[in-house]
């Protein structure tokens, strides 16, 4: 449990009261004119990070702060253990209520959530933007994320359910019966700190679930101001806040969270190494969980493929949320007739990126989000030049404020070396050389991750093959297009240690659901199914 504690809830700076000198209010980002619109979102220098239908937060104050820039933005007071306590038991509470509520009128609710996010769009892009460190137009569009997922739920909400089935019984009907779970805990990480959470609450709303969050340490102001919305939204329809719960909190809440016996199902996403330790304590009661974890993502191209798309395609997928996506591509496999130009057009393109402050409309490439981030990244590239690796470009920290390093093109490696083999969630792109289709399939598949995945041909057989048993084993399987990017009507996730979860796709709402095979007998005579006489 201490690695756990370290990776995953415990990677803030701490301050020891409110009040600390080190951290007064006219150092902090939301005190300066710039950023006056933060407090469209609710909020101030010292936030609550409990909601449960009222606001609390008793516990250690975190301090959030700027990865652009590393400086502070603002504070926010974490849930206590009884505070957490406190705050199931309200969702309990608010449950009996929610699962009453018909699906269709559940649906209307957040049909006003999606509105609501609507209304703050630009505002909450802007905070995920200085919180997280992604570029401004990927931080609104996360949260248009959300309100699509939104506007997905509200005809879901018409439709879930289970078939009536023919009885082999005379006078009896069979049919099955899709319940709620319950309390869905929700813990997200911190570089989709709005989608993530938009993915599984919407669906678990209109399903008859109460949610939980505990989003990621590092990101608490966007999880507090995300809560204000929907919370405006189920007052202003007379519902228990407590509906949509959130804690701030460290490794003891999360613990607690994934060892807690209401907790219907479990939703974490983060590391495959996290991952593992939450699967094993959800398992210990036997309860359920959908994991999202880690991805080695690969772009193969082949001989026939079309560069025009191949380079943007590669560029964005390698450099897009500077390499902290889950669907980032990590492996670019290059048929060895195109390798050279390929590498050379793409190593062109890298040197054109725009960098600069995220919430600069013009700005492409943005910084890591945390310093340890930072050292990962150089201790990445060490690793690759021990292993054989060629540095084509990238490979240093940039000479600004903030967490920046240099988009990174490293070829030459062997398509098994270790650090090939090792998820970084880093801008480095490992560019290796096949020769047959049958070696790039091989290739894709032999990581230990099976995310996503995309191949470049016209060759429609290849394609297929690719689509096939015998191709990629990942959940996503692209042809032609970037690894990331996914669209919420298709289920999301991955194959074997990205975890086995899906998101979103339309029989996502099963997930969130409990079902039951119903047999009513309406006759006066009591046959036994496959004929049996018990006479």
């Amino acid at each position: 449990l201490r690695e756990f504690s370290g990776k995953i809830f415990l990677r803030v700076k701490q301050t020891p009261s409110v009040g600390a000198a080190a951290l007064n209010m006219s150092t902090l980002l939301v005190n300066r004119p710039q950023y006056s619109w933060l407090t469209e979102l609710g909020l101030s220098e010292d936030n609550d990070g409990v909601y449960n239908g009222s606001w609390g937060g008793q516990g250690q104050v975190v301090t959030s702060y700027c990865p652009a820039n590393n400086e502070p933005i603002a504070r926010v007071r974490q849930a206590t253990m009884a505070e957490y306590e406190e705050t199931v038991q309200k969702a309990q509470d608010a449950w009996k209520v929610w699962a009453d509520v018909p699906a269709p009128k559940r649906g209307e609710v957040v049909r006003q959530i999606g509105d609501a996010l609507r209304g703050k769009i630009k505002a909450l892009g802007s905070l995920v933007s200085l919180e997280m460190g992604k570029i401004y137009v990927e931080g609104v569009g996360e949260v248009q994320e959300y309100v699509d997922v939104c506007d997905y739920a509200v005809g879901l909400s018409r439709m879930i359910g289970g078939p009536i089935l023919p009885s082999e019984r005379p006078g009896h009907a069979l049919i099955e019966q899709w319940n709620p779970v319950g309390l869905v805990g929700i813990i997200t990480a911190f570089n989709f700190p709005v989608a993530v959470y938009g993915w599984n609450n919407a669906i678990a709303l209109i399903c008859g679930n109460v949610c939980l969050w505990k989003g990621a340490p590092t990101t608490p102001l966007t999880s507090v101001a995300v809560t204000r919305i929907v919370a405006e939204v189920l007052e202003r329809n007379h519902l228990p806040g407590a509906i949509c719960s959130m804690t701030c909190g460290g490794a003891d809440i999360g613990i607690h969270l994934n060892l807690f016996s209401f907790v219907g199902l479990l939703s974490f996403t983060g590391s495959t190494q996290v991952g593992k330790q939450v699967a094993m304590m959800v398992q210990e009661r036997f309860g359920r969980q959908l994991l999202e974890l880690g991805g080695n993502n690969a772009i193969i191209v082949f001989e026939d493929a079309d560069l025009n798309l191949v380079v943007p395609s590669a560029v964005f997928a390698s450099v897009g949320t500077a390499g902290q996506r889950c669907t980032t591509t990590r492996r670019l496999m290059l048929h060895e007739s195109v390798h050279d130009d390929v590498v050379e057009r793409i190593a062109k393109a890298y040197k054109q990126i725009r960098i600069g402050d995220p919430w600069d409309r013009n700005t492409l490439y943005g910084p890591l989000h945390t310093k340890q981030a930072v050292q990962q990244y150089l201790a990445a590239i060490e690793q690759a030049k021990q292993q054989g690796g060629t540095l084509v470009c990238g490979g240093k920290i940039m000479d600004r404020p903030g967490n920046y390093v240099e988009p990174t093109i490293i070829t030459g490696l062997p398509h098994d070396a270790p650090i090939v083999h090792t998820e970084t969630f880093v801008p480095i792109l490992y560019v290796l050389k096949f020769k047959t289709e049958d070696e790039a399939f091989a290739w894709n598949n032999e990581v230990k991750q099976g995310l996503s995945s995309s191949i470049f041909t016209k060759d429609m057989g290849r394609v297929f093959r690719w689509l096939g048993p015998k191709g990629s084993d990942c959940g996503i399987v692209n042809v032609n297009i970037p690894t990331s990017g996914a669209e919420i009507g298709g289920a999301f996730g991955g194959e074997k240690h990205t975890g086995g979860g899906r998101e979103s796709g339309s029989d996502s709402w099963k997930q969130y659901m409990r079902r039951s095979t119903c047999t009513i007998n309406y006759s006066k005579d009591l046959p036994l199914a496959q004929g049996i006489k018990f006479e």
